[in-house]
């Protein structure tokens, strides 16, 4: 699975005078109550020194140092970012920006700021985040998460009290606000609910019972299985997934392990990594990228392990089908006893227009729910109704984990802290170490949902939705059909670690957002339940070419941190191997006139079959014919369904060279080129364009020229760029390659690390630091880790900036 929301939008609206930014509104009291202080018994305070490319090392003498260090550096680089997230997770966004704004689908899918703000009002009324933090570890969040959480807010409001604002997306903004503790834990728990709760907000706030007068159909069980599969597909427009690659010392020249972390992740917005070094004497010194507002780095390394991860095929939620009340379609019966519904009444306010008053449903299970992601309608009808259970939305160990890993000294440690954390709600893992070891594991938050008891429980609906896409409606009228739990799970109702599909110590461990079952093409994992993902089906075009390159590689042996490098810039598209000499071949072949594009009109293909023929089959800027091919795969997919592309079908014998063959005698072959011809002359790009030239982003007035390529090419080093004919081609990345790290090490004490951040550390157009990782990207070039003393002391240009709360 893969994380599906919604294009970015900009931020703006509501500008005021700068006097509101410090206003004492809204002052972050719960941290002021806090009995944790700095040693020296005054104000929290973080050393951070900045090297190359703004990256800052941050050093403090406590968690509570450490966050704060965290929360000020984060602001200087991303405090629009940061407090429209606030606004969000505040239920806010109506009063600010508008009842029917677009919410940017960053940290739900809701689609307008009213269903936004009602979802996150409802979890604010019901304390939900209140009651999770108040839990203690293992259950709940630990002492040092507290106090990370506690800082980063305090470090975001010193910044906002000590410094102007220079970014435009929110200088002088209203809405710019000191935060709270509590905040901090709403963001934390939004990315938790990200696959379940999150997905479903418009079918949450959404949901009303059916009126005496109402008729409404219940969902046909083959649509929803496709609705299901679409939901949760890993092809198709998700902007967020990932490759990761770990190899063994057996593969290596030195016998110590690499690692290559590649996440794909949107370019805008709060979902953007910033990289930063922390680091607390004697306890924890960890470097790597944290998504905007995490107060741990999330993909990252130390002196001894290096880890990432990929987003997981694993389901975070389960469906309940409510047997309703004939007399009252807000009661439902379990064995027969009835149960009414909790009405959760909220209340928005909304700029220039009175507030706004929804009720919501919620059950034993979870809400009431009418649709799931806009894909998937689950209707409320006068009998039945439909409940979602997500375990996430009970889940605030989401930091532990990565915390736990900047502690680690092996992939076994790596794995000890998956166990004693249990939090990561959506990712796979991926690690490798200095000692030589690989892993790959998804150890991840799921409901318990044994194949067993999908068996005996699922409804109609559920009989198709689970076979085609893991997503699993229960019969929520037998108490029977409630999930179990697992002796060594820390939460009621999810998996435990003795259940997670792990693989140790293969000479590649790899995943790309595939299910486990191919993490090492001569090791495959089964056994695991559905829930998980699949055993023994088409794997996607991006996991197959990055087999076929990291097993060639392991083979070969001797790999040290350039070839890494290398991989991560190849650029190949696996598409274009299989296809792009069949379809230059059948282009050659068409009779005169027969590209016809799909409005009838005649189009001389005569030059595209020689440019696709002499493409070299990669994304590369300088690649001639990328562009063409990139265009016309995508006209052929949007006409020919996947089962009808190739001659050769998928077999789990060969599960990385099936399907293969393209037919180009289907129909809509002929016509995909015409459409394609068409398009390109239209916007006067010529056939044979340099990919570069047309592939690009604007930062500061610059053209920078952007390589890589989209999923369905397969290319590793993935781009989902936004097509703007009329601007000259590509002209904006929506999501893609984000924090690349490649990871080794040497006799030293220090990690042979070379990381990249796409777009830069700052989303500030004034700063120094917006472009400048963007404009390494564009050229392949890469940032070499000062992580040890020495290298961050020698730094050109070194500055060193004390913090302190005054």
């Amino acid at each position: 699975m893969r994380i599906r929301t919604r294009p970015v939008v900009a931020l703006g609206a509501a500008l005021v005078t700068a006097s509101a930014l410090l206003s004492p509104m809204a002052s972050a009291r719960d941290d002021d109550r806090s009995p944790a202080a700095d040693p020296s018994g005054g104000g929290l305070s973080a050393t951070i020194r900045y090297t190359e490319y703004g990256i800052p090392h941050i050093r403090a003498d406590g968690y509570a140092g450490l966050g704060f260090g965290t929360g000020w550096a984060q602001a200087a680089d991303q405090v629009c970012t940061l407090a429209e997230g606030y606004v969000t997770v505040r239920g806010e966004r109506s009063r600010y920006f508008g009842a029917d704004g677009d919410p940017g689908g960053e940290l739900s899918s809701a689609t307008t700021n009213l269903a936004s703000d009602q979802y996150f009002r409802g979890v604010r009324r019901a304390g939900t985040v209140e009651r999770l933090y108040k839990q203690s570890a293992p259950l709940g969040m630990s002492r040092e998460s507290k106090e990370l959480a506690r800082g980063f807010a305090a470090g975001y409001n010193a910044w906002l009290k000590q410094n102007r604002i220079t970014d435009p997306a929110c200088a002088k903004a209203d809405w710019v606000r000191p935060t709270t503790t509590l905040d901090q834990a709403r963001l934390t728990y939004a990315v938790a609910v990200l696959g379940g709760e999150g997905r479903g907000v418009d079918g949450i706030v959404g949901a009303t019972p059916p009126a005496a007068d109402t008729t409404r159909r219940a969902p046909d069980a083959r649509r929803a299985a496709a609705a299901a599969r679409d939901l949760v597909s890993p092809d198709g427009n998700a902007d967020m997934g990932s490759n990761a690659v770990a190899f063994h010392g057996s593969t290596t020249a030195n016998g110590r392990g690499l690692l290559i972390g590649n996440p794909h992740y949107p370019w805008h917005g709060a979902r953007r990594f910033w990289q930063s070094q922390q680091t607390i004497p004697g306890e924890l010194n960890a470097s790597g990228g944290s998504l905007i507002g995490t107060p741990v780095i999330n993909v990252g390394f130390n002196g001894q392990v290096a880890w990432s991860h990929t987003v997981a095929t694993g389901v975070p939620f389960n469906v309940h089908e409510l047997t309703l009340d004939p007399a009252d379609p807000t009661a439902y019966l379990v064995d027969g006893k009835r149960e009414r519904m909790t009405r959760r009444t909220v209340t928005v306010p909304v700029r220039d227009s009175p507030p706004v008053t929804r009720t919501q449903y919620w059950t034993r299970f979870g809400p009431v729910v009418t649709s799931l992601g806009g894909q998937l309608p689950l209707p409320w009808t006068k009998t039945t109704a439909y409940a979602l259970n997500d375990p996430n939305s009970r889940n605030l160990r989401v930091g532990e984990a990565n915390l736990r890993f900047g502690q680690a000294r092996s992939t076994q440690g790596v794995l000890r802290a998956l166990r004693s954390t249990q939090g990561l709600p959506w990712v796979n893992t991926v690690a490798a170490d200095r000692h030589g070891n690989s892993l790959y594991t998804q150890s991840q938050v799921l409901p318990r949902l044994t194949d067993d008891l999908v068996g005996r429980c699922s409804t109609a609906l559920g009989k198709a939705t689970y076979p085609a896409a893991g997503v699993a409606v229960l019969d929520g009228s037998r108490a029977q059909c409630a999930l179990g739990t697992d002796k060594d799970a820390i939460q009621p109702g999810i998996f435990g670690p003795s259940r997670m599909p792990t693989l140790v110590n293969a000479p590649y461990a790899e995943n790309s957002n595939d299910s486990p079952w191919l993490s090492n093409a001569d090791r495959p994992l089964t056994g695991y339940e559905r829930v998980f993902g699949t055993i023994g089906t088409q794997r996607s075009m991006r996991t197959r070419g990055a087999i076929e390159d990291v097993a060639a590689m392991a083979e070969r042996g001797g790999l040290t941190v350039k070839d890494l490098q290398r991989q991560q810039f190849s650029n190949r598209a696996p598409t274009g191997d299989l296809a792009a000499a069949d379809v230059a071949r059948a282009c050659a072949a068409l009779p005169p006139g027969a590209a016809r594009t799909t409005d009838g009109k005649a189009v001389d293909v005569t030059e595209a079959c020689r440019v696709i023929k002499s493409w070299d089959r990669t994304m590369d800027t300088s690649s001639r014919g990328a562009l063409l091919f990139d265009r016309f795969w995508r006209a052929l997919t949007a006409k020919v369904p996947g089962a009808q592309l190739w001659k050769v079908p998928f077999s789990a014998a060969d599960p990385v060279r099936t399907p293969n063959t393209l037919d180009t005698g289907v129909p809509g072959f002929a016509t995909a080129l015409a459409d394609t011809v068409a398009e390109l002359t239209a916007a006067r790009i010529p056939l044979d364009a340099r990919l570069g030239e047309h592939q690009f982003v604007v930062r500061n007035g610059k053209r920078l020229p952007i390589h890589g390529g989209t999923e369905s090419l397969g290319v590793w080093n993935k781009i989902e760029p936004r097509w703007n004919a009329a601007g000259g081609g590509y002209t904006e990345v929506a999501h893609g390659s984000s924090h690349i790290q490649a990871v080794g090490w040497d006799d030293s004490s220090c990690p042979k690390a070379r990381t990249l951040l796409s777009y830069s550390q700052s989303s500030n157009p004034n700063s120094p630091h917006y472009r400048d990782q963007t404009q390494l990207y564009s050229e392949e070039r890469w940032v070499t880790s000062r992580f040890c003393e020495k290298d961050i002391r020698s730094a050109p240009g070194l500055k060193v900036v004390k913090v302190r709360r005054r």
